[in-house]
């Protein structure tokens, strides 16, 4: 199989089409799994499941058929939890069987609670211990940089991983070594495990704070594919700083059950799947 790479211009409704019924696929099957497995974070997993669609099905270059290809762009889930979304991706990419989703956290699986890049094909970094991602991704640009090579590399945050020092200081190093061919994703559902950001840590103006650290700043609706595509685009144009969209997002996103839970300010289903019967409810949502 050919190094994967489908970018498309312009980004015509049948891509858009396509990748939403993607995006669909993703949070039916990071839904199925958490139940199936009796563990997981299923609100975070809908939240990113537009940009995951866009990311591996628009956006990186990568061979399925050889996982460690050199040539292939990086992608990093910071927000480690949301493993169930990047598993169901990685699985329709053809990384490996989706007859593999149904293992998730069983003994001896290849697919973990959190990525593990030891264990799962496609996995470019284990991560879950929050605020490291950004860094990792940090150290994997600066070296392709340094080795004059065109690989790019995206990191998938979480807004409640903001929250981290160390997310401020990867920041600070990319725009000090002008990284350009680094792109952050801020996946800003504005819940975290404990509550809203704005009670827990408020991260306005999360824009200007950025800026002020010497990257450009893209603001999107984090469900909108078109918007999606087009910043992950002029994230490429840009020349001498790090980049970083704001993707505005709803947690839970695209069952009402779940997105009335959350803005109700319940964050149950942050770290908790869904019953047989909730899920069934919830597929019938997502089809709706």
């Amino acid at each position: 199989m050919a190094p994967f790479n489908q970018k498309m211009a312009p980004h015509d409704l049948k891509l858009i089409n396509k990748l939403s019924e993607i995006a669909l696929n993703i949070r039916k099957n990071s839904l199925i799994m958490t139940t199936k497995a009796g563990s997981g974070h299923p609100g975070g997993c809908l939240s990113c499941a537009d940009i995951l669609a866009a990311i591996y099905f628009h956006q990186l270059r990568y061979d399925p058929e050889k996982p460690d290809w050199e040539e292939r762009d990086r992608f990093i889930l910071s927000k480690g939890h949301a493993a169930p979304a990047l598993y169901a991706a990685l699985a329709m990419a053809g990384f490996f069987p989706t007859e593999e989703l149904l293992k998730l956290r069983k003994i001896g699986s290849i697919l973990q609670g959190h990525p593990d890049m030891r264990k799962t094909p496609g996995v470019d970094a284990s991560t879950g211990t929050l605020g490291q991602g950004l860094s990792i991704g940090v150290g994997m640009a600066l070296a392709f940089r340094l080795d004059n090579r065109p690989n790019r590399v995206y990191v998938l945050l979480g807004d409640g991983e903001l929250d981290e020092g160390q997310v401020w200081e990867a920041a600070m190093s990319a725009a000090h070594y002008r990284i350009d061919n680094l792109t952050a994703i801020v996946d800003y559902n504005r819940q975290q495990l404990s509550g809203c950001i704005e009670k827990v840590m408020n991260l306005e103006p999360i824009g200007e704070k950025w800026s002020a650290f010497g990257w450009h700043v893209i603001k999107i609706d984090g469900h909108n594919m078109k918007q999606i595509l087009d910043a992950l685009d002029e994230a490429e144009r840009v020349r001498g700083k790090p980049t970083v969209i704001i993707a505005y997002t709803v947690k839970g996103k695209g069952v009402p059950m779940l997105e009335k839970s959350f803005l109700s300010g319940d964050c149950k289903y942050h770290g908790t799947p869904l019953s047989e019967a909730e899920l069934a409810k919830a597929l019938e949502e997502l089809h709706g």
